[in-house]
């Protein structure tokens, strides 16, 4: 049996959110509490992305081939 991995790279634009935040959220009718992370420019902040994808995409890759392999033999 195969255990799951969290996805490390999915959070990049935004902040790890919180049981207090999402329950201050409610509360929150103006959206002050709404935080995002920052790049200097949007071309880096595409670049962060990008690179965060293809990660993702490479880790998947390499999970099913693990996955793959350990079928095999």
């Amino acid at each position: 049996m195969t255990t799951k991995r969290m996805n490390l790279y999915s959070g990049l634009l935004y902040s790890e959110p919180s049981f207090l935040r999402g329950v201050a959220s409610i509360l929150d009718l103006g959206g002050n509490l709404l935080a995002f992370n920052v790049s200097p420019t949007d071309a880096i902040a595409d670049m962060l992305a990008i690179r965060s994808d293809w990660r993702a995409v490479g880790g998947d890759i390499g999970t099913a081939m693990n996955e793959q392999l350990s079928l095999a033999f």
